[in-house]
């Protein structure tokens, strides 16, 4: 479980948690990551759930919760 694992830190950062994350995931380890940094949570994710109000908002890959018309009106914004 990662808590957020992209807050506050710089890109340089971001990138070596990827990675770590990818040598995971090649280990076939699962992980949960809870994360507001969308651009970077999707980029390593296999499967993503959106949740808003308690419910859940959406579920798919990085391309289906990029494209969902939900997801862009009430998280990610048009222009995501």
């Amino acid at each position: 479980l990662l808590d957020e694992p992209f807050a506050g830190v710089d890109p340089i950062a971001v990138a070596e948690i990827q990675s770590l994350i990818n040598e995971l995931k090649k280990l076939d380890i699962g992980i949960l990551i809870t994360d507001h940094n969308v651009r970077e949570t999707l980029a390593i994710c296999d499967r993503a759930y959106v949740i808003r109000s308690g419910s859940l908002l959406a579920s798919g890959n990085a391309e289906e919760i990029a494209n969902n018309k939900d997801v862009k009106k009430y998280y990610l914004g048009a222009e995501f």
